[in-house]
């Protein structure tokens, strides 16, 4: 069937909007497919440690970047890490704001190589909620994890050596609470946290 020219507005402004739509919920999106799917190295989540700790050992690395207009920097703390498998491990991110605003942020994150993301189990996270940060303010971030024992029982994620866990920090709109501060922010002001400013886990 011919589709006249006024269907044919009305249907290119309806992707356009679809387009528009996908666009702002980017890093929501991505993280709900990561966890659907698997694409992208999603890691696993736990409640608790594993109850089995092997004497083999994993080579953990660690990589930060930022969005194209994320102000703040962020780094790991350490670049990588020997563990052993099941083992629960400690490791932290460190993100500064150098702005003279509140800036928050919520951070995308992937493990390689794929087939090893789903034995990548996290405990806590700074990844897991939004994060603030405040003027002038340095904040270290830890993720607590471990390396799940059932890796050395698959068949194609067995041979793993070393997994990369990786983060991506967006900027994202201000909660409310820190919204109605950021217009009276004057450089330098404000440069501890506030009590409660940034929830580490």
């Amino acid at each position: 069937m011919k589709m006249t020219p006024g269907k044919m507005a009305l249907s290119l402004v309806g992707v356009a909007i679809v387009m528009v739509g996908f666009s702002f919920a980017a890093v929501p999106f991505y993280s709900w497919f990561c966890r659907v799917t698997g694409f992208g190295g999603e890691t696993g989540v736990a409640t608790a440690g594993s109850d089995e700790i092997l004497d083999r050992t994993m080579t953990i690395r660690f990589d930060a970047s930022l969005d194209r207009d994320m102000p703040w920097t962020f780094r790991p703390a350490q670049r990588e890490m020997e563990v052993r498998i099941g083992e629960t491990a400690l490791a932290f991110f460190e993100a500064s704001n150098p702005t003279d605003r509140p800036v928050a942020g919520q951070a995308a994150y992937n493990v390689t190589p794929y087939e090893a993301g789903g034995y990548f189990d996290k405990i806590e996270c700074f990844c897991f909620t939004e994060q603030v940060l405040q003027p002038g303010e340095t904040v270290m971030m830890p993720v607590s994890f471990f390396v799940d024992p059932e890796i050395t029982r698959d068949r194609d994620a067995s041979g793993t050596t070393t997994i990369t866990l990786g983060y991506t920090f967006y900027e994202i709109d201000l909660p409310e609470e820190y919204a109605s501060l950021a217009p009276q922010a004057q450089p330098g002001a404000l440069t501890a946290p506030l009590e409660g400013a940034i929830d580490t886990y």
